[in-house]
């Protein structure tokens, strides 16, 4: 019997849906989106920011959530790090654009830019959704290289080691390519 139940339960999770983030080595889906810096809104390209450097992509839940400010707060003090290194930040969430043009300015402090995704066509490329709340995106990062390869992914809705974590794999990235 027991068997029976270890083997049912197998078979469901093999047929259900794959909400693992996108794994290192993957192609990143190129996007185009509605973005926000410091209230100013433009159309941020995935391609154009990849031919600078590596670009940190992290989707957040929501704009004006606890988590998610700390997350931008943490992000806009570690802007002059990510410079350094020659690397763009975008953060991604739900959120339409008027909201994301005042988040943008309070607490991604007018450092760094967010983009809007409505439709979560962003998110479900990138496998970025919310199980519980698939309406919401998982509080996702990713290091992708300028040839649009991930380098890192890092899932947590604890917002405390993102910044830390994408700032590593960056360095680590930088690196591997001195040698």
């Amino acid at each position: 019997m027991r068997s029976w139940i270890v083997g049912l339960a197998l078979s469901a999770a093999v047929a259900a849906p794959a909400w693992a983030a996108l794994p290192v080595g993957a192609k990143a889906p190129e996007f185009k989106a509605q973005a926000s810096q410091g209230g100013k809104e433009f159309t941020f390209a995935l391609a154009q920011a990849l031919k600078k450097g590596p670009v940190v992509l992290y989707f957040y839940p929501a704009a004006f959530t606890k988590g998610c400010t700390i997350e931008a707060h943490m992000f806009a003090e570690a802007i002059p790090q990510f410079q350094a290194l020659g690397a763009t930040v975008i953060g991604v969430s739900h959120d339409k654009i008027d909201v994301l043009d005042k988040f943008s300015v309070s607490e991604c402090q007018s450092k760094f830019p967010v983009a809007a995704d409505p439709d979560q066509q962003i998110m479900k490329s990138y496998d970025a959704v919310l199980k519980q709340k698939p309406e919401y995106a998982n509080r996702t990062s990713y290091v992708i290289t300028p040839d649009g390869k991930v380098a890192y992914e890092y899932t947590a809705l604890d917002p405390l080691h993102h910044v830390e974590n994408t700032l590593n794999a960056i360095k680590a990235w930088k690196a591997s390519k001195k040698g």
